[in-house]
Order: C-alpha cells, then structure tokens, then sequence
C-alpha cells in the first residue's frame, strides 16, 4: 500500500505557493505514484498583480520539472479570468493553446505551463493533482478496466477514453466531471488519475485514498493468482553468473547503440526485473506497448527482449543475440518512423532504450547515466503496471499510431530542449590512475566539467571516494565511482574495467598517470628501485593500456589514451636514471600501440609534464629532498628553482596537465596520434627533437 506522508507539523510551516510545493514535494517523491517527470499539481487562490490589484490566479506546474524535488520557481502562475471562458470554445490546436497561454503568464520569466494546464483550469476545483500511480494504470491499462472500476468506485469516478492532453481531452473531462456530481476521481484510459480538493491536504489525501483501494483489490487478485506472468518460464543465474555475462555482452551493447551517438548504460538486475524478464509472458507482454504516454521519450515504445535461454545458450550465443537484435530493432524502428512521420519530425537514435535479457537482467540506454537510469526506472514502474493489469484481464497499450503522436510531439519534445546543450565529452567515459592525485584530480574535474563520467582508480582509495564524491556533488550524483586499483595486479586492473562497463557500459578515455618518483645516483641505484619503478611506471602503464585496448576493440567505437609521462622522457635527467629510462619507455610503449590502434580508432598520445609541485604526492615524499640534494638546494627552494630555470619564468600547475590531456582526448585532437606534447614552461634541455 502507498503511504500518507503529509505531515501536519511541516506543512503548516508553508502557506500560499509553498504548501503546493511541499503538496507536490510529497507525491512525487514514491515513483509508483509519479513517474519521473511526470504528473502535473495545481492551485488557485488570489495574488496582488503588478498594479496592487487582486486577481485570481492559478499555480500549475512548469513544462519540464519534476513534481519530487521542483520548487516555488518552477510553477507558472496564469490569469483565471484569461483562461476560464476558453471552455466555451470548440476546439483548439496544441500550437494555439500554447500561444494563448502565454499570455495570459503573470510573470514573463515563469516557465511554460505544463502540458495539461487547461486539465486543471477547467475543473473548478481549487486543488487538482494527476499522477500516474501504478495500480491505476493497471487498471486503466486492462481491457476491462473500466468494468472493474465500476466494482471497486461505484458511481464516484469519470472514465474518460485515451486522448492525447491537449484542449478536447480537457473540455472532455470537465464536461465529464460535471455531469457526474458524485465524482470524486477522474480514470484516464491508458494514462493515469486526476483528483481535487477544496484544501491542499483533501487534495493529497484523496490521491492516496483512491491508489489504495485500487491497489488493495489488484492485490486481492494477484493472490488468487498462483504465478505472476504465467509463472517462470527459465531459471535465475547467480549473481556471479550474471555479473560475467553482462561484463561480457555491455561492450558490445554500447558498441551497437552508439552508431549515431555515444550511449551511457546502466544494468539492472533487481528482484522484479528478473521476475518479469524469466517469465512465461515477457517476450509477448514487452511488445504490447508502453504503460504510460509519459514513458514514450525515455523507453521508446517497446523493449528489445532478447530470446536467449541462459540452461542452453552460452555467452558467446548471447553476445551474436544481442547484436542481431539492435539491428533488427533499429530496422524496425525506422519502418515504423517512416510509416507516421511528418517533414517536420527528425528521427531519434534507432536504437533500443530498454533491453531485457532473460537469466540477466535489463540493460538502459541513454545520453548519460541519469537518462539511463530514468529509463530503468520508468521501466520498473511499466513491469509493476503490467503485473497489475494481467492479473485483472489483458494488458493493454496505445496504438503504434497513438504511440508515435506522443513521442514525437512537440509539446513532448519541448520538455528535452530544457536539457543543457552537450560538451565536449558528453557521452564518454574516462577511467584515470591515479585519480587521487594533483593531476589525476585536475584531470578528472577538467572531463567532467565537460560532461564525461568517470571512474576514480587510486590504490588510495579513501583518496578516491572523497574524489568521486566532490565530483559527484559538483556535476550530479553517480558520475563518477571510486574503485582502489594497483596498477602492478593484473586482476585488480581487469576487475576496475569490469566495474567501469557494470556501471557505465564501457570506457571511452584512458589517462594513465599512476606515479611515483625515486632519485639516486645511477651507482647507488639498486635493483629494487630500477624494478619499483619498472613496475609501476612501465609494467603499470602496459597493464592498464593493454585492458583498455581490449575493451575498446570490443566497443567498436574508438577510444582515446593519455600517458601521462616527463620532462624527463626526453631529457636525461640528473640522478635519476630508473625515472627516466622507464619514463622514456612509456613513451615508446605510447608510440607502438598508437601504431596498432589506429585501425580501431584507438588514439594514443602524451603529455611531459615537469615539476608539478602543487598537490602532488610524489613531492610530498622523498622525491623533493633527493632533487633538491640532486641540485645542492634546500627543498623550499625547489619550486624557485624550476621556475627559474624556464624560458616562459613560469611554474607547473595540475590544472594545465589536466587541459593538454583533455586537448587529447577531445575532438580538437582527433586526427592525432602517436604524438606528445611537453608542458614544463619551456626548458630548452627537454625541447623535442
């Protein structure tokens, strides 16, 4: 059962416009309420206009918010005495209520009104909510729903026919609703609720009262049921099983959807989504339809249910599945964007949103992960219809005309042209060593400042988490994780790529810039330090760049790859022969997977960078008293020193490694390979040649 969560104590500290927020607040923050994004709240009540004088004004939602977590900002107050005579109209196109509405906004700055604005101007109501509860839509989503509503509210609510929202579906229910004087609740076929109240609190209470009874007799019958969805039709694999499946098959799936453009992943294996996905009905059920208009942008009309069975097909029988079906999949969804498009309409990516692989789980796609995420939980809420329906009569969906007229609606689309514009690195994944430190942190913030995700490797990991969590808090929650890698253990390299592809699909970009620094003179140079460094600085380099080179083959998308290398790869420097030699030869190591990569659009550069003292754990240690031995200086003169010795008098800062790397991986960079570039102020030693 859906819980009350007014509290009396909170909202009596909100008066006016606040308490339809927290009203709003409340009923968006349970997703089997509210999709996403979804739902529309209203208030009308009088304000003072500019001129002091009192006016009726109603408050509604603004196109493009979220009912969970929007604010006083985002509604749009309109003029009642504008509005109200509209329902004597007969008719009125989606482009002239728009234009209409405008004008009658008694803030220029407010957003654009919802799409259903009119829904709650019309009824004279003083507090209207519509949502799209689960157990509603299980009812407004069966064949006989509107039979069954009549058992469970008797006389006291509208079933209105499935219109798209816009002025007839409003001056319908009005109509409707006025017909019908012991209406309490509005049932929109194949769409959601509508309820009001003369009080915010009557408002939200009703909306909870009616969900639960609702809910409480689609229970009812699902107990009576014995197996949900015609009950297990395969068996569950292990957790085990499904992480190294998915690990395997994520790559390619991301390969096969960012044709046009890169896509983000998120994989799903949570307790309904196998239940729904092994099931005897999940092929035929997931081809119906959509379980709410409002899924249409995020899920796209149906999944791509992949057949596979996980008792007799292997990984590699799976990986072959999944890619003939993207391609089938984009064929038919071009057909059926050819069969209902306008001149006006542009196509979106033919690729699926939503792919549910028996035994596994359920694969998302989307521009980034939040998208991803969104589709997933949009699809979470369609699974819960679903069960819902069918354990009252068949599901139920829009036509794949009724389909195509909501997704590729303007007043839809208008909502995804609130989103920011794309960056640099929108839609990538960048994986960085040593991300704990001055340049491995600058480097992190420069990629996701420009809109990449990001994984965090350090052996540090408590320095790793607290990375991932200012990246996360800056640029928006689960852009970044944290994982402790040693960048000497092969399996703990493989098992952070695996990571990167269960969290975000695949990696895009590689910074390799774990580092350390030992200084000696070469006949004090002992073995352990030549290995110490060789290990790290050479073997590490390999081993994550090897890994890497794997998984963008897979991917089939290209991929970029920055060693962060030295002054000294070039430049002989003073007691420090291990340093240098193995900085030298990750250069080279550079060079000849540039070479080898150039057909798969992998590209592989470096960045020289020299005395970068700020935030740098390597000249927090041993490293700076040895240089400053090395030059017969005290360590507090070291940073001087290397300013000094520059032919632009400057010093080395993270922030400008982080910006030749970023340089690299971008676009700018796209024709270059096998090349690197030197930042240290200019030292003519170290000038390539």
């Amino acid at each position: 059962m859906v819980q009350n969560k007014w509290d009396e104590s909170n909202a009596n500290q909100y008066e006016g416009l606040g308490e339809l927020v927290y009203r709003s607040n409340l009923i968006g923050s349970d997703r089997s309420v509210c999709n996403w994004g979804g739902g529309n709240t209203s208030m009308k009540t009088t304000v003072e206009d500019f001129r002091g004088r009192p006016i009726e004004v109603m408050y509604v939602k603004g196109s493009g918010s979220d009912l969970a977590t929007m604010g006083a900002h985002n509604f749009t107050g309109l003029r009642m005495e504008d509005i109200r005579p509209l329902i004597e109209r007969e008719s009125m196109t989606d482009e002239e209520m728009v234009a209409y509405l405008s004008q009658c906004m008694i803030d220029a700055s407010h957003p654009r009104a919802s799409i259903e604005t009119l829904l709650h101007a019309f009824l004279p109501f003083k507090h209207v909510d519509h949502t799209h509860p689960d157990s509603i839509i299980s009812l407004c989503c069966a064949d006989n729903g509107q039979e069954i509503a009549k058992e469970i509210f008797g006389e006291r609510f509208v079933w209105v026919p499935y219109i798209r929202p816009g002025f007839t579906l409003s001056k319908m229910i009005a109509e409707a609703v006025a017909a019908n004087p012991q209406a309490e609740l509005v049932l929109m076929e194949k769409h959601g609720l509508v309820v009001w109240g003369e009080t915010a609190k009557e408002g939200y209470d009703r909306t909870i009262a009616v969900i639960n009874e609702a809910e409480s007799y689609i229970s009812q019958k699902q107990q009576s049921e014995t197996k949900a969805f015609g009950g297990e039709k395969l068996s569950v694999l292990d957790k085990e099983k499904r992480n190294q499946l998915i690990t395997k098959v994520m790559p390619a799936i991301r390969g096969a959807v960012s044709g046009e453009k890169k896509m983000i992943l998120s994989f799903d294996d949570s307790e309904d989504v196998l239940e729904f996905v092994n099931s005897e009905q999940a092929q035929q059920l997931s081809q119906v339809g959509a379980a709410c208009p409002d899924h249409l942008v995020h899920t796209k009309r149906t999944p791509l249910y992949i057949a596979f069975d996980p008792s007799a097909d292997n990984a590699d029988d799976l990986l072959r599945k999944v890619e003939e079906g993207i391609q089938n999949f984009a064929k038919d969804y071009e057909d059926y964007f050819s069969r209902f498009a306008s001149e006006e309409d542009v196509m979106f990516e033919p690729v699926p949103r939503v792919v549910l692989i028996p035994g596994v789980g359920m694969v998302t796609t989307g521009k980034d992960k939040k998208s991803a995420d969104i589709s997933a939980a949009l699809y979470h809420r369609a699974i819960a219809v679903m069960k819902g329906a069918t354990a009252l009569g068949d599901f139920v969906s829009l036509s794949e005309s009724e389909s195509f007229a909501v997704e590729y609606w303007p007043l839809e689309l208008y909502k995804l042209s609130l989103a920011p514009p794309e960056a640099r690195f929108s839609r990538s994944v960048v994986l960085v060593t040593g991300g704990a430190g001055g340049i491995g942190s600058a480097t992190l913030r420069v990629f996701l400042e420009g809109g990449a995700h990001a994984v965090v490797t350090d052996i540090n990991l408590e320095g790793a988490e607290k990375i991932a969590q200012e990246l996360n808090g800056t640029y928006g929650a689960g852009r970044a994780i944290a994982v402790k890698m040693d960048v000497t253990d092969e399996s703990a390299i493989a098992e952070a790529f695996e990571k990167a592809v269960r969290q975000f699909g695949g990696v895009d970009h590689i910074v390799n810039n774990a580092g350390l620094a030992t200084s000696s003179p070469f006949e004090e140079t002992t073995l352990k330090e030549w290995q110490l460094n060789m290990d790290v600085l050479g073997t590490g380099y390999f081993l994550v760049a090897r890994e890497a080179f794997r998984l963008m083959k897979q991917q089939g998308i290209g991929g970029s790859m920055v060693f962060v290398g030295s002054k000294n790869s070039v430049y002989a420097g003073k007691n420090a022969a291990a340093y240098s030699a193995v900085k030298a030869m990750e250069m080279h190591l550079a060079r000849c997977i540039a070479a080898e990569g150039g057909s798969y659009g992998i590209r592989v550069n470096g960045v020289l960078p020299d005395a970068v003292l700020q935030g740098s754990a390597i000249w927090g240690s041993k490293w700076r008293e040895e240089r400053a031995a090395a030059y017969n200086i005290s360590p507090d003169e070291l940073e001087e020193h290397y300013r000094k010795r520059t032919t632009l008098g400057v010093n080395i800062y993270p922030s400008d490694i982080a910006e030749s790397i970023a340089f690299f991986a971008s676009d700018a960079a796209l024709k270059t390979t096998g090349c690197m570039i030197t930042v240290d102020g200019g030292v003519p030693a170290a000038f390539t040649r």
